[in-house]
């Protein structure tokens, strides 16, 4: 018993300690109010860039200069330059013209490219010539080639200083480049009669490049010799590189190499990489590999090292000779120098390995490739699809562009195009109207002849759902079939008295052709 009571007792004391302690420091919170204070505050509103426009006192030229660039309105680009043209004490320099002009000539608003030029004139600030050489290149490409010579002319009375022999040479390539031969020679020849600017060896370089260009080789070779009368336009490694070039693609290999030679032992001028392999490339291109050989023999003599260029253009020659154990040599060469080998490089070997009927081996160079963190393109698996389907593994083809679109892989049109051309040879009609399917789904149309030939075997195979849907499916991508095609179409639609599947192919192709 008296266990028992000092047990309650205890318990008693507990209880009333417990119940009377100090009050807490901490206030107490409702859970409503915590939710509360735990939520994040909104963002304050965010004002329009018109009302902080409005607010600003003064536009400087740096924010003037940003808010034209980021502009795509070309109202809204001359608001901004008139707007900060109004401002007490402001005065436009070079940087805001320019990129004024560079904005209105992109977005081809000629008109008022030509007013701004029009206030330029009245400008005090220093402006340079480089506004003009943009303006000549957006002229250019908008086939406007009289104005690409009125923007040179317009240097001298706004910069108010001669053009640059720069300046020259980038309106006579945007002329030569634009077929502006005419042109070109009459702009040369006001350089020299009124602005007294004698052409330098860059800028008869590109009269070289342009007579190379069209094949007229005589004329290369006057401007060439009109070259050496001047020490200022003398003739140098470019020059004699553009006439090799002109002369291997003619065909006259032994032109090219007494140039050649003449470079080296008279003019003393040595030979880089790229203008060995304008030999090489001759060589290769006319069948002479062993000759392309020597001059790669000839460089490596005298200190100059092979890139990947080089070998590539070499494995191409053995390639077409179909040596291609040579080739192999050349590409192990190239790794044992420790050359890196590139998308090109790679792609040019699995070419050789896949025309050589070595299409395994190709695979496997490819994933030694993207192994190599060089990642192949369409092209390079484009010649693995036409390996596989010159060598009877059309269905291994068909396979690699159904899958490759997963892996990341981007394919053209003629990746499918090559698969589906297979397929009809093979007659395996089902499985190119599937693919005919895939590339629609994908945005890509086969050939036209292709699709013709198609809907007709599927007419003549007894396919006609098949032919309907290849015709309803194209319509819309632009596909209009031949005469011969949709008149066989309709026939054999008829025949098994499909008349509803006819009225709705005519409308859907009446309709196609409308939109065309």
């Amino acid at each position: 018993m008296r266990s028992l009571k000092h047990n309650a007792g205890m318990a008693a004391h507990r209880f009333s300690t417990s119940s009377f302690k100090e009050p807490s420091i901490v206030p107490w919170i409702s859970p409503q109010n915590y939710i509360r204070a735990k939520s994040p505050k909104p963002d304050p509103p965010t004002e329009p860039l018109t009302e902080i426009r409005k607010k600003s006192k003064y536009i400087s030229h740096e924010s003037a200069i940003k808010l034209i660039k980021h502009e795509k309105d070309p109202h809204c680009v001359l608001n901004i330059f008139k707007t900060v043209t109004n401002q007490r004490g402001f005065n436009h320099n070079h940087s805001t013209y320019a990129v004024t002009l560079h904005k209105l000539a992109r977005l081809k608003q000629f008109e008022h490219v030509d007013t701004v030029l029009h206030q330029m004139t009245y400008e005090t600030c220093k402006f340079h010539e480089s506004i003009f050489l943009d303006l000549m290149a957006h002229f250019s490409k908008s086939s406007l080639h009289n104005r690409v010579v009125e923007m040179f002319n317009q240097i001298q009375p706004i910069v108010r200083e001669k053009p640059s022999l720069k300046a020259v040479s980038t309106c006579l390539n945007l002329l030569v480049d634009s077929n502006q031969v005419d042109l070109a020679t009459r702009f040369l020849l006001h350089t020299k009669t009124t602005l007294g600017l004698h052409p330098n060896t860059c800028i008869l370089n590109i009269l070289v490049k342009h007579h190379c260009k069209n094949g007229n080789l005589e004329s290369a070779v006057h401007v060439v010799n009109e070259m050496k009368l001047s020490d200022a336009s003398y003739p140098n490694l470019i020059t004699y590189s553009t006439l090799m070039e002109g002369f291997c693609e003619k065909g006259r290999l032994e032109e090219a190499i007494k140039l050649f030679e003449e470079m080296i032992s008279k003019e003393r001028i040595v030979p880089d990489a790229l203008t060995y392999n304008i030999l090489i490339n001759g060589f290769c291109h006319g069948g002479k590999v062993d000759r392309a050989i020597k001059i790669i023999d000839f460089m490596k003599k005298n200190g100059c090292e092979l890139n990947v260029f080089n070998y590539s253009t070499l494995m191409n020659g053995f390639c077409k000779e179909g040596k291609l154990q040579e080739a192999k040599r050349a590409f192990d060469e190239m790794k044992q120098v420790g050359l890196r080998l590139d998308k090109v490089g790679y792609t040019t070997f699995i070419n050789c390995l896949c025309r050589g009927g070595e299409i395994d081996e190709g695979i496997r160079v490819l994933k030694e490739m993207e192994e190599k963190g060089c990642k192949g393109d369409h092209i390079t698996y484009n010649i693995i699809l036409v390996g596989l389907c010159r060598y009877d593994r059309t269905y291994e083809a068909l396979e690699m562009v159904e899958r490759l679109p997963y892996e990341g892989v981007y394919l053209d049109k003629s990746s499918y195009r090559i698969v589906l051309n297979s397929l009809c040879k093979l007659g395996d009609l089902k499985k190119a109207t599937e693919l005919v399917g895939v590339m629609a789904s994908r945005g890509f149309v086969p050939h036209f002849a292709t699709s013709n030939e198609l809907v007709v075997d599927l007419c003549e195979g007894g396919s006609v759902v098949d032919a309907v849907m290849v015709v309803t499916v194209l319509a819309p991508m632009g596909f209009n079939p031949e005469p011969r095609v949709w008149s066989r179409l309709v026939e054999v639609v008829c025949r098994e008295r499909r008349l509803l599947a006819t009225f709705e192919l005519l409308d859907v192709l009446s309709k196609e052709l409308e939109n065309q």
